[in-house]
């Protein structure tokens, strides 16, 4: 290749927050030329992560990510955010690995680089013909973050930035615990005060070796509601997979908390209704013989709740809902039996008379962790069940290009669902079910 004139590669924006799309553009190359596009990320955990693409250079020497078709990598066809959804440990790696952001507080650093002809391995031994440095923040300028031990709980509070007060949001990731923040952060970045909430190993329980109860997830919500800078008739509550059984039940039993709105990501409503964590974890023990294990030796858990009970002692009445519900669901999730549970709590609400207030979002070939957009597909990774005295492979399910367009398009929508109960209209919109 005449390098005479130095190929020109530019990310647009290049600083951004995660959910937000940027342009690719390569310039100055012979027309025609064969070219690699390849995108490298280093995570916190010290590992590694590529994904890369293959273009030719059109008539005037440029490719433009956005419009023009990867002709092969790690993804094909025209995508625009594919150098981020589809990383993927680089080879070599360990096993079973799931890149998820720990500090909020520093950016995702992704190192774009562009390379001569169609490469599948060894660019850390070949010089680039241009690279360039983007950065993915969870948190926007002026978002603060503040760590919450208020009434023993283990919490982060993200305001958004500007002067409150504004409307807030519970937050529940699933069953491996931990105090997750990337979701709340980006949350707090569209305006919701937002509220990351460590409901299975948090403090206290590491402490007295009890499960909290719905008087935990209360006090987080007065925290919340409180709040002189949150407006506390206006409070959501958002949990995937196990954080759904909470939200669920919360939002039809609770006396405490009188939410606007739930969206439930990757859930269900089968559980002891008498009881709360420890009831639900002991119903998960006891049916733990319908758990399967492939031949990959992953483990898949959704038949653990299989067949969805008609005993209504053991299912959230979500008759009860006085608030808008959004369901998200994952037709090839793995781990819960989101789309059976889903339909089953449809029917229930039809039943009820306030199916009005029931939206379901449904994506084919989706799997569990639907996560923020461009977040790498997992379709099996490490996971430290509270049931199980190890680390397995849990089976998430979902196929790479689809779970990535289901997590952008309910991105999009969770988030109009949120300002439409949150900041719009009290009124609940009419019925729907989509189908991506």
């Amino acid at each position: 290749m005449d390098r005479t004139c130095p190929v020109k590669l530019s990310v647009q924006p290049s600083r951004g927050l995660v959910d937000e799309k940027f342009i690719v553009l390569v310039q100055n190359t012979p027309p025609g030329s064969q070219l690699t596009i390849h995108g490298l990320h280093k995570c916190e955990d010290g590992h590694s992560w590529e994904a890369f693409a293959y273009y030719t250079a059109n008539s005037t020497g440029t490719v433009n990510v956005s419009e023009d078709p990867s002709l092969g990598g790690t993804y094909s066809g025209v995508e625009q955010m594919g150098l981020l959804w589809s990383l993927r440990p680089v080879p070599g790696s360990k096993p079973d690995l799931r890149l998820r952001k720990v500090n909020v507080q520093t950016p995702m650093v992704v190192t774009i680089s562009v390379y001569q002809g169609h490469q599948t391995e060894g660019f850390m031994d070949q010089v680039p013909l241009a690279s360039t440095v983007v950065e993915r923040w969870y948190m926007a300028p002026g978002v603060r973050r503040i760590p919450i031990t208020e009434g023993r709980l283990t919490a982060t509070l993200f305001l958004p930035s500007g002067v409150g007060p504004f409307p807030g949001l519970l937050d529940l990731w699933g069953g491996e615990g931990k105090l997750i923040e990337y979701r709340t952060a980006l949350l707090a970045s569209h305006g919701i005060a937002s509220l990351a909430l460590d409901y299975l190993t948090p403090k206290i329980t590491m402490e007295t070796g009890k499960l909290v109860d719905e008087q935990y997830f209360e006090t987080a919500y007065r925290v919340l509601e409180q709040h002189p800078e949150v407006l506390g008739s206006r409070i959501a509550m958002l949990g995937l997979s196990m954080g759904t059984s909470m939200t669920l039940k919360m939002a039809a039993y609770s006396k405490v908390m009188k939410l606007r709105c739930a969206v439930c990501i990757s859930g269900t409503h089968v559980q002891p209704v008498d009881g709360f964590l420890e009831e639900l974890l002991n119903f998960c023990r006891e049916n733990a013989g319908k758990t399967r294990i492939n031949e990959e030796n992953q483990v898949i858990y959704r038949d653990l709740l299989l067949p969805i009970p008609t005993d209504p002692a053991l299912k959230v009445d979500v008759g009860r809902l006085q608030c808008p519900l959004l369901l998200v669901v994952g037709e090839d999730d793995q781990n819960w039996p989101a789309y059976e549970s889903a339909m089953d709590m449809k029917d229930m609400m039809e039943r009820a008379g306030n199916n009005h207030l029931l939206t379901v979002l449904s994506y084919p070939n989706t799997g569990h962790l639907i996560e923020p957009p461009y977040t790498p597909h997992a379709r099996a990774a490490a996971f430290q069940p509270p049931t199980a005295p190890q680390p397995i492979v849990a089976l998430w399910g979902g196929e790479a290009g689809a779970h990535s367009r289901a997590q952008e398009d309910a991105w999009r929508k969770t988030l109009d669902f949120l300002r439409e109960n949150l900041f719009g209209r009290t009124n609940a919109g009419p019925a729907s079910f989509s189908r991506l």
